[in-house]
């Protein structure tokens, strides 16, 4: 039997396959990267086993996370996604979904991609750390403060320390795996391969 992060274990088979997968592993695709956006910024305040267990609904009410597409969301299709009982119902989350695929867009046209934007914040390279419990864990972090605070200051919503030091965990820019789990190496190896 694998030894697992303690937060994945006793779930649901999505959020396992999360955790064996995708959690950790270094993203430099602009789609993944917007879906997680969307997604982290979805969670405040609630548990990320709801997000997950409405991704698919995500997906489809976010035109499978086109930014170009969910940029140009009109008011009628907001009205619209506030009523759509397979997403977070939550207008002020779906308007900042739409005001980040704007901003988002912003920062791709001055940087050449958000990807190269956002891995900046750890100078281009994935954070190994070797947490020996799921308590040493943080919330947030110094990286994770800068970029929020640089997102905010860009016009971005629903984009706090603590949510983006979650999406930091997502796409890779560091791992978290507790050194017992089994894809701490795993995932260590792809950050010493990793290259942007």
């Amino acid at each position: 039997m694998k030894n697992r992060c303690e937060w994945c274990e006793d779930t649901f088979p999505e959020y396992v396959r999360y955790h064996d997968k995708e959690w950790g592993v270094p993203v430099t695709d602009d789609r993944v990267q917007f879906e997680f956006l969307i997604l982290e910024s979805a969670q405040a305040g609630l548990s990320w086993s709801t997000i997950l267990k409405k991704r698919a609904g995500y997906r489809q009410a976010f035109s499978d996370f086109d930014v170009d597409k969910v940029a140009c969301f009109s008011e009628k299709k907001i009205q619209q996604l506030t009523s759509n009982p397979e997403i977070i119902r939550n207008e002020q989350k779906i308007r900042a979904a739409v005001n980040n695929a704007r901003k988002f867009i912003d920062i791709r046209e001055a940087f050449g991609s958000f990807s190269k934007y956002i891995w900046s914040f750890v100078g281009g390279r994935p954070i190994n750390n070797r947490w020996q419990s799921i308590r040493e864990v943080p919330s947030t972090s110094e990286e994770s403060d800068k970029l929020a605070s640089d997102l905010k200051k860009r016009g971005f919503k629903f984009v706090g320390s603590t949510i983006m030091y979650a999406h930091m965990q997502a796409v890779g820019m560091v791992n978290d795996h507790t050194v017992d789990c089994f894809r701490h190496k795993e995932v260590e190896k792809e950050h010493q391969n990793f290259s942007l």
